[in-house]
């Protein structure tokens, strides 16, 4: 645990549909909510044919962020959390406006998959709701992407993320505003044809409460309290009456629906129909609707890192365990990796970074969770398991890190592999794959004795090893690996001096 936590922290929720930001003190690890901020982007509405973010939406993005870098741009990186969602995950031109969008919070922004989503949404809703024996089911609709979870008190069981969102929905089936009996059944078919794989999955007979979060369930919710079509909630009835409503319009202005905001009008129509598919297909009758939601989730799982409860460390145990890996010898190697690192933070700020001595604590966790595939390469699998897999607390752009970080830590060391990584990593990563593998060479015999006491340290592009006495004469083995590792290094520039 940190020495001392930070008196606010802060989450950004750069959604498909709307961008949200919640502010909150923390005072003896408890959360009061000071501020909140919501701004209906429709970033989903901005991508073309091909996934490129138009410019206008761009702007009206950045224009958004200005506002909240306002708030949180003085805050210290470690107690702010910033995602992207569905619409960030799909567009091709994703990185460039997230350079933009840095700018404009001052703060890193981190790209989520789906599944991430629904972990985070649930854990977000299971906090507002509070604790209950009972099974539950949370349905979230966002601007581009639908999530489905089950999970009892804080522990999310199943999930799913569906590519449909009302922004999304809203474009194909009711573009300018159009509506038609016609159109709106070919929006329920297209949802309900997305659902059906995960119909048995997510069925009603597996959980004891349905939960809605987020705009569009909240406000189907108000809209069937306003119209006195359901007194409990969103209920199956209360449904069918708003979409038999929507049936007889032509156009969104003619719905003419009390306590429904004008902003969220144009992709009404498109979340109807997917709730609705969702109650037809998983037999739901009844929906409560919570307050919490991505962001709030987003906030629990920054309170967990910074009282010492990294959701992602149990994760990294958890794959160590499924893939069987040598548990002793990857203690050995994160013994030597810390070893190097508490000389470097000293006369190096490359290293007095917490996050490298974090990330580089799960490589020597994992970088060999590949040997359960094949041995040959086995570097290679353990990077596509880590790159690829569904990592619970891991950002998009973590698993690239880590996985690129493996990847390289045996045989040619490439230069250039580092540079999809976002910044600081890009500059960074080179270094800590550096250590990875100088620990994993002193580690080859995977015996239990000690090194001896050596020292090391990096200036620009020369790592220098000095090890006491004739250690070295004496380990002909590990010399000549020191040999080999200084020609894979000399090839990215770099210089590997030992005596």
């Amino acid at each position: 645990m940190p020495k001392k936590p930070p008196h606010c922290v802060a989450a950004v929720d750069l959604g498909s549909n709307s961008f949200h930001m919640i502010v909150c003190s923390l005072t003896d690890g408890k959360l009061q909510t000071v501020d909140r901020l919501k701004e209906m982007v429709r970033l989903a509405a901005g991508l073309d044919k091909k996934n490129v973010l138009d410019q206008d939406t761009q702007k009206r993005a950045l224009a958004c962020l200005e506002r909240f870098g306002q708030r949180i741009r003085d805050f210290p990186h470690e107690s702010v959390r910033i995602v992207g969602t569905s619409t960030l995950r799909n567009a091709k031109n994703a990185q460039q406006f997230l350079e933009k969008a840095e700018k404009a919070l001052n703060h890193p922004i981190h790209i989520i998959s789906g599944i991430e989503e629904a972990r985070l949404i649930y854990l977000g809703v299971a906090h507002s709701v509070g604790s209950t024996a009972d099974l539950r089911l949370v349905v979230d609709i966002g601007g581009g992407s639908t999530e489905y979870i089950i999970g009892k008190e804080d522990i999310p069981k199943k999930k799913e993320s569906l590519s449909m969102g009302c922004v999304s929905m809203s474009n194909r089936f009711f573009s300018n505003g159009q509506l038609s009996k016609n159109a709106f059944n070919k929006a329920v078919f297209d949802a309900e044809q997305k659902l059906e794989p995960f119909q048995k999955k997510f069925h009603r007979k597996h959980w004891d409460q349905a939960i809605g979060s987020s705009g569009t369930l909240r406000s189907i919710d108000k809209v069937l309290q306003a119209k006195g079509w359901s007194n409990n909630g969103i209920t199956m009835s209360g449904l069918e009456l708003l979409v038999a409503h929507i049936k007889q319009c032509d156009h969104v202005n003619e719905l003419n629906l009390p306590d429904l905001d004008t902003e969220r009008l144009p992709v009404f129509p498109g979340g109807v129909a997917i709730a609705y598919a969702t109650f037809q297909n998983l037999d739901i009758e009844q929906m409560s609707v919570a307050d919490g939601a991505l962001r709030e989730g987003l906030i629990q799982d920054l309170l967990g890192r910074i009282y010492d409860h990294d959701i992602r460390s149990a994760t990294v145990k958890t794959l160590a365990d499924r893939y069987h890996t040598d548990k002793q010898h990857a203690a050995r190697i994160k013994e030597t990796v810390n070893t190097m690192l508490s000389q470097l933070s000293c006369d190096c700020c490359l290293f007095n970074n917490q996050e490298v001595a974090q990330f580089l604590d799960w490589a020597g966790e994992l970088h060999e969770i590949g040997h359960d595939i094949a041995h040959n390469h086995y570097y290679k699998h353990s990077a596509y398991i880590i790159e690829n897999g569904d990592l619970a607390g891991f950002t998009n752009q973590d698993q690239l890190l880590l996985a690129t970080v493996i990847r390289s830590h045996r045989r040619k060391f490439s230069r250039s592999r580092f540079n999809e990584l976002p910044a600081p990593w890009n500059n960074l990563a080179p270094f800590m794959t550096i250590i990875l593998r100088l620990a994993v060479v002193l580690r080859r015999n995977r015996q239990e004795h000690d090194l001896p006491e050596f020292i090391i340290a990096i200036t620009k592009s020369t790592v220098e090893l000095r090890f006491p006495g004739n250690w070295l004469l004496n380990s002909p083995l590990t010399h000549a690996d020191l040999i080999q590792e200084a020609d894979y290094l000399k090839l990215a520039e770099f210089k590997l001096e030992f005596s």
